[in-house]
């Protein structure tokens, strides 16, 4: 009967992992265009999935997903997004699961806000050493910014606000 929990455990977890992998994908092969690049909508699948996911799953979503993403449409940024955005998705999971247990939902918004500023900061660095030219960096920022906030405040609203934190929960088998 454990053996079959267990599976069962493990099957969700790559299951639901690799649904938010597709959707990071996806959300990676398209963006608004914006001075000095391109507005990308993937950091709010981050951070829902970093609010639901391990620390392992929310790397897996975060930082392989994007690194995969740019692969096929941008390769010059795959390693920023591998670190930057597993690091994001890192930090934001273990907020989330490990950080306040009894408050869960302030837990994730410091989470996210904190993912924000690694996001934000990796890529203005990212950028700059892979350009070889700070001033790109710069002008990118602001988007950076407005990209990281939209993830953070649009993933807290689907995961708390729209209940995808309890229907997660409740599709686990863990009660809240």
């Amino acid at each position: 009967m454990i053996r079959q929990s267990a599976l069962r455990q493990n099957t969700l977890w790559i299951t639901v992992t690799g649904i938010f992998m597709a959707m990071n994908i996806a959300m990676s092969s398209f963006g608004v265009p914006v001075p000095g690049g391109h507005f990308y909508l993937n950091d709010i699948i981050i951070c829902i999935a970093a609010m639901l996911l391990d620390p392992i799953g929310a790397f897996m979503v975060g930082g392989v997903g994007s690194f995969i993403g740019d692969i096929f449409y941008y390769p010059p940024a795959m390693f920023v997004s591998l670190i930057t955005h597993g690091l994001q998705a890192v930090v934001i999971s273990l907020f989330a699961h490990k950080v306040m247990k009894k408050r869960p939902a302030l837990a994730s918004g410091i989470g996210v806000t904190l993912g924000a500023v690694i996001m934000v900061v990796g890529y203005t660095l990212g950028k700059a050493f892979v350009y070889s030219t700070p001033e790109h960096a710069i002008v990118k920022l602001p988007y950076e910014i407005l990209q990281a906030g939209v993830g953070a405040v649009v993933g807290m609203i689907v995961t708390w606000k729209l209940g995808v934190r309890t229907l997660y929960m409740k599709m686990i088998g863990k009660n809240e």
